[in-house]
């Protein structure tokens, strides 16, 4: 005997908000809200904790989840090596005839660490540590110095191998390697749009970025560059092995913690290091397995209960069309952004905004590049953008204020709102190499 209907996403929707406003962890507060609901939908409590108890055990089962501790363990073991500074140094040494060189190379060498480490805030945190000094020796003015750490946080996110692409595929059951090839364009535009604004700002104003020979040049050697090369060849490896079909992104992934295992090692980890490691890619994995167990039950809610059609019929009815429902979810996004981390965002508001895109006749994979771009921009939204904060607590400068990291970070807020319109404007930069190279 069933009990409510569609109506009970509505009564979970208001237990879900509530208790992420009362500061509870949002996979608690998506597992209770989905219980409830269940229980409402059916009337009966054994019936409840059993849908939920197998699809919680369905969703930790499935394959495509070991690419995400595996990618966690590559990125935890390049940090600790040590790869993620050559890797800047290399960036520095390429980037050295631009304008504000050192900004720019931040913008590469944050892109590439973020894709192998698959979250921002670690990204932004490794280069707030690593660039930020050596800007700040040359005189770099502070707000430049740190928008361009905190803006180029989110580029890592389009970047292949990337945690929130991978959370997404599991989601809407879309391809892993498709959503992959699907952010490399998007992010070679967002990524050149950050250099092209770097150098012009220094150009225009000289005074924000001084010349000078960055101390980062004559603490280099050919090992750090060499170290530099194997990070950059390592991601060529995962990324076109994926690509070319030689890999699935699970069997990338082992790869990719193979390689960085061997780079660790010439970098003369001891085993200490290397434990380390596992233990932190452990501690990051455990909390998005959490969460990931949680939305699938939310999942499960929305479709047992036909909310989403509910939801739909919502939309539509309000006669919105696609660019009026495409700036409500945009809304959304930003503003949950502001106060919960980007996996949260994703498994709230995917299950229900991905039908609905659907629906309304939106591409799949530039539907979710647009949904990483804009839920990445929410990182940096104030008053509350994470990726601000966590630039703030890594910055070894005690002067810095988040005034000085909000003012700096703003053009790349706007930039990344420009190409994200530019992708679900023109899905073709986003669906082309899926297209070509999967059919």
């Amino acid at each position: 005997m069933t009990g409510m209907g569609p109506e009970v996403i509505f009564i979970s929707l208001a237990i879900l908000l509530v208790l992420v406003l009362l500061g509870v962890h949002v996979g608690i507060a998506l597992g209770l809200a989905s219980v409830i609901g269940v229980y409402f939908s059916y009337d009966d409590v054994n019936i409840a904790l059993s849908i939920l108890g197998s699809t919680a055990y369905e969703s930790i089962r499935n394959s495509s989840l070991a690419v995400i501790p595996l990618f966690m363990l590559m990125g935890e073991v390049l940090s600790k090596s040590g790869a993620a500074r050559d890797l800047y140094l290399l960036c520095n040494r390429v980037m050295r005839i631009i304008p504000g060189r050192l900004a720019a190379a931040t913008v590469l060498g944050n892109a590439a660490f973020a894709a192998v480490s698959g979250v921002a805030i670690a990204s932004a945190a490794t280069f707030s540590r690593i660039a930020y000094p050596e800007m700040k020796k040359l005189g770099y003015r502070r707000s430049y110095a740190l928008g361009v750490i905190a803006g180029s946080g989110s580029l890592g996110m389009l970047i292949p191998p990337s945690v929130l692409l991978i959370v997404w595929a599991i989601l809407t059951e879309a391809s892993v390697g498709a959503l992959f090839l699907g952010g490399v364009f998007p992010g070679l535009l967002l990524g050149g749009t950050f250099i092209l604004y770097c150098a012009y700002k220094a150009w225009r104003e000289p005074d924000v970025a001084p010349l000078g020979e960055s101390s980062a040049f004559h603490h280099s050697n050919t090992d750090s560059l060499k170290s530099g090369f194997g990070i950059l060849s390592l991601v060529g490896l995962v990324l076109g092995g994926i690509w070319l079909g030689v890999f699935t992104p699970t069997e990338a992934a082992g790869f990719g913690a193979l390689g960085s295992l061997v780079v660790g090692k010439l970098k003369g980890m001891n085993k200490a290091s290397f434990m380390e490691a596992i233990y932190d890619a452990g501690r990051s994995t455990a909390p998005i397995m959490f969460l990931l167990i949680a939305g699938s039950m939310y999942s499960r809610l929305l479709a047992i209960s036909g909310g989403v059609n509910m939801i739909q019929d919502l939309f539509f009815g309000l006669g919105l069309g696609p660019v009026g429902i495409i700036f409500l979810m945009t809304v959304i996004w930003l503003l949950l952004g502001t106060i919960i981390d980007s996996i949260s965002d994703i498994l709230l508001t995917v299950p229900i905004f991905y039908p609905i895109a659907m629906a309304a006749g939106m591409n799949e994979v530039a539907f979710a590049i647009y949904g990483i771009l804009i839920i990445e921009a929410g990182l940096l939204t104030p008053p509350l953008g994470l990726l601000i904060f966590a630039v703030k607590s890594s910055v070894p400068d005690p002067e810095v204020s988040l005034k000085d990291i909000f003012t700096g970070s703003i053009p790349y807020w706007i930039m990344i709102i420009i190409v994200a319109i530019i992708v679900i404007a023109f899905p073709g930069i986003a669906s082309f190499l899926p297209d070509h190279f999967l059919g």
